[in-house]
């Protein structure tokens, strides 16, 4: 009967702490706009075709808004792909222009 007890009480322990981490994930703030911010600065400044270039980003409520002048259509796409895929990055406001 003890042997059972044991059983059951390392069984409940086991999965009590199986279950603590993914409680602790699930009540993970979101990103601030400063971390959100500094995650998008750095994809771009890493990205040898966009690290030249001088693009104003903001972010708000995890919105990114890209300004600025960029040398062609393609590294306007880039840009945009590279926010996009940055973690915290809800949507992309791409008002980036092609100089002419």
């Amino acid at each position: 009967m003890r042997i059972i007890a044991c059983l059951l009480l390392l069984c409940f322990a086991a999965g009590w702490t199986a279950t603590a981490p993914a409680a602790a994930a699930a009540e993970k703030k979101p990103d601030t706009d400063n971390v959100v911010y500094d995650r998008v600065f750095r994809r771009i400044a890493n990205d040898r075709d966009l690290k030249t270039t001088a693009i104003e980003i903001t972010v708000k409520e995890g919105v990114v808004t890209l300004q600025g002048w960029i040398d062609s259509e393609k590294l306007r796409q880039r840009i945009e792909q590279v926010v996009r895929k940055t973690a915290g990055v809800k949507k992309v406001v791409n008002e980036v222009k092609v100089r002419p």
